[in-house]
């Protein structure tokens, strides 16, 4: 199993109609000039750029713009680049004078660390090396890790012990952090950003998780087709956006045992993995907001979700829930 690729959301976006080899869904996109689209890797996952300009030697030249600027990104947040800014501080637990954006990164994980309890919690790393190394032994018990050593890494997981500021960020010995839980749609929405100070006003942008802007050339809502957990290939739900972003995370998305009772949506209280939902996707203002929140939701009762919808800035919550049941929350 590749590392980089184990905790990609599975969404498939609808600019798959123009060939991009994802889950198409609505029909064809009706412009009078043709998109330009990029598709690549980015952060460990799929990513893909469509945007739509009249001159298409513009709209080139931002996608190469857009690229530099989120492979810039990801060698600060990467959890796989050796020589990373992630990788430097987990390795020495601390990184002085950090990039300005790891700075704003790690806030935002800490504001909503604090928004969700801790549902939402960067620094969970510990447990997974702890699955990973179990599973990966010849023999390992199915039953996943002892308790004695899951209690020993939750002592190594607190976002409270996170210490952000702009001259420094540090950790306390042993702790390391991942940001695969928001950095993919912390970097859509920079990407965003970028396209929209140079007048880009329809384009779909997916660094990971997906974000639009403005709607389709022909004013019709971008569409974002949610695989079904049971069958990747089949849609579950199709979710319109108008300057949205979208993101979906799932218990499907990585499994260390071949049965599924162990996957990478860790409760930070408990060290065990999330199965309350198959699937949560939300609907959100910022890429960066609905992809820390559709990881945190996969812990919550539907009651609790509901309560926090005015307070984070997501709009729509669709959920799949392990029967298989699909329902939505909405502000």
């Amino acid at each position: 199993m590749t590392p980089t690729l184990t905790r990609r959301r599975f969404i498939h976006i609808s600019a798959a109609a123009a060939g991009l080899g994802a889950l198409s869904v609505g029909g064809p996109i009706r412009a009078e000039v043709a998109p330009v689209i990029w598709r690549g890797t980015m952060l460990g996952a799929v990513a893909t750029l469509e945007i739509h300009d009249e001159d298409r030697s513009r709209a080139e030249r931002l996608i190469s713009l857009a690229c530099t600027e989120a492979r810039r990104l990801e060698r600060q947040f990467s959890l796989y680049m050796k020589d990373s800014a992630l990788a430097e501080l987990n390795r020495t637990g601390i990184l002085v004078g950090p990039a300005p954006e790891m700075v704003e990164l790690l806030a935002a994980s800490q504001r909503y660390s604090a928004l969700t309890e801790g549902a939402f919690d960067p620094t969970v790393q510990p447990l997974w090396e702890l699955y990973a190394d179990h599973f990966a032994r010849e023999g390992a018990d199915p039953g996943g890790p002892s308790t004695a050593a899951i209690q020993a890494a939750l002592r190594r997981v607190g976002h409270r012990r996170l210490s952000v500021s702009r001259d420094r960020i540090a950790l306390p010995h042993g702790m390391t952090l991942t940001l695969n839980g928001i950095a993919q749609g912390y970097v859509t929405d920079k990407v965003v950003e970028l396209l929209q100070a140079q007048g880009i006003s329809h384009s779909l942008v997916d660094m990971g998780e997906t974000r639009a802007i403005g709607a389709r050339p022909d004013g019709r809502p971008w569409e974002v087709g949610v695989a079904d957990p049971e069958v990747a290939s089949r849609t579950a739900t199709i979710v319109p956006i108008v300057d949205r972003a979208v993101s979906t995370s799932g218990s499907y998305g990585f499994r260390f045992d071949p049965e599924g009772r162990f996957n990478h949506l860790f409760d930070p209280a408990t060290g065990g993995s999330a199965h309350r939902y198959q699937s949560v996707t939300t609907v959100a203002r910022s890429a960066t907001a609905a992809d820390a929140l559709s990881t945190a939701f996969s812990l919550m009762p539907k009651e609790r979700i509901r309560s926090l919808l005015p307070y984070v800035d997501v709009e729509r919550v669709h959920l799949i829930d392990a029967a298989g049941k699909s329902s939505e929350i909405a502000i």
